[in-house]
């Protein structure tokens, strides 16, 4: 059965024989786009109304009736009797009507594919529909897809994403995907297939919540207790000094090297510079248009004047159209296509633990923070709606009163180190 909803003005009849009479029904939300209510009347019992979304912004409200048409009463004066007079448990079951689930057989896949049905309607990215099809087609459909969803329990989708949290990595090759056993590799392993199952688990009970809510599931009580693992979020993220960011251009081809560049000035993702053309380099502005991110959202990133330097040498006398990173043979980049040579200048420069092209984009944003940019530019530069995200993985490299204080009047007791040798400094502290 589904969920309960509790009102302390309107579970009891004692509650609601203190509420003010009034025409306007006092209303509870009940599941979304649908509120019971109940209107108090001068005299004798109040009625029951359900008020539903009907799109566009619109309700509609209407009186609870049996089914020879007669209003459905509360149970202020007599108990209910399931049909004339209701209590506010009944009128919740028959507020929601009867649920699809009960007479089909709706699976877990059935879910999948409705919710992907919605997420396409409603316009997302397409990078989002892919990581959802990718961890549906992976992960979800090959295990769970053929159980029936009002069959699920709270032990076996546990079991699923303990399963899941424990699986072997998954590495791309050149004849498609393949499996990897990770082995024991540490806390950070753990933590990092913890997170990817937390992610999984998103997807699928998103699609679940989507099937119950249409009616196509009985109860949600099943996926409700199963809750996400705790402190896997918290990645160290890998970022190059200055010194490192310049061997590591030093060791780069010229053919990427552009590529690596244009990653440290803008912190762009690789995908989004790979669609660049002349004319997404304003030079009157300072700024490079972002018109394909993966929010779905455009974007504006302002350069510093090494940047712009930068895109006014990579577009001088090109076409307007043209794009601006194209290997030597005159073909652009593509998907995966930067792993390579990536890999190649990381070893080249002796840059350990290596790192991947997306490390130039947290080494853009760690800089900036570092240099006191304030986190929502920071956030607005790297394409994100707010400053959560920054705050997670870059906020505790930022200035504050804390470190500030810490550093000004903390004690010192006239450490000085025995050798000669000396550590490079990594910029100011």
């Amino acid at each position: 059965m589904p969920r309960q909803v509790r009102d302390s003005n309107l579970e009891t009849r004692t509650a609601r024989s203190r509420l003010p009479v009034r025409h306007k029904p006092y209303f509870r939300l009940i599941e979304p786009g649908l509120h019971l209510g109940y209107r108090k009347l001068a005299g004798g019992p109040g009625t029951w109304v359900v008020r539903r979304y009907a799109g566009e912004g619109a309700y509609t409200v209407e009186n609870l009736r049996t089914a020879d048409g007669g209003l459905v009463l509360a149970d202020d004066y007599e108990d209910g009797d399931g049909e004339h007079v209701l209590s506010f448990a009944q009128a919740q079951r028959t507020a929601r009507g009867p649920r699809i689930g009960r007479v089909g057989n709706y699976t877990v896949a059935d879910a999948m594919d409705d919710y992907l049905r919605f997420l396409e309607g409603e316009g997302r990215s397409k990078h989002s529909l892919y990581d959802v099809r990718r961890r549906d087609q992976i992960h979800i459909r090959p295990v769970l897809g053929k159980l029936r969803a009002a069959a699920l329990t709270t032990d076996r989708l546990r079991r699923w994403r303990d399963e899941l949290a424990k699986s072997a990595a998954r590495l791309r090759t050149r004849d498609g995907e393949r499996q990897k056993f990770r082995g024991t590799d540490g806390d950070d392993g753990q933590r990092a297939r913890r997170a990817s199952a937390n992610r999984t688990w998103t997807v699928l009970r998103a699609a679940l919540n989507h099937a119950y809510h249409d009616g196509k599931i009985d109860s949600d009580t099943a996926w409700r207790k199963v809750k996400p693992f705790k402190k896997v979020d918290a990645a160290r993220i890998r970022y190059l000094t200055i010194a490192e960011a310049k061997r590591l251009i030093n060791a780069t081809d010229g053919e990427f090297r552009p590529m690596v560049e244009a990653a440290l000035q803008t912190g762009a993702r690789y995908g989004e510079l790979c669609q660049l053309v002349v004319h997404d380099f304003n030079p009157d502005s300072g700024t490079i248009a972002i018109r394909q991110s993966k929010s779905g959202k455009p974007r504006h990133v302002v350069l510093t004047r090494e940047g712009e330097s930068l895109f006014v040498h990579l577009t001088a006398g090109r076409r307007g159209n043209e794009l601006i990173f194209q290997k030597r043979n005159g073909e652009p980049f593509a998907k995966s296509h930067q792993a390579r040579p990536m890999a190649e200048a990381v070893g080249r420069a002796k840059i350990k633990p290596a790192l991947s092209f997306h490390s130039l984009r947290h080494t853009w944003a760690s800089h900036s923070v570092m240099n006191g940019v304030p986190l929502m530019v920071v956030a607005r530069n790297l394409g994100h709606a707010d400053t959560r995200m920054v705050e997670k993985h870059y906020g505790h490299l930022a200035r504050s009163y804390i470190t500030d204080a810490i550093r000004e009047g903390a004690p010192r007791f006239g450490f000085k180190p025995r050798s000669n040798i000396s550590p490079m400094r990594r910029g100011p502290r």
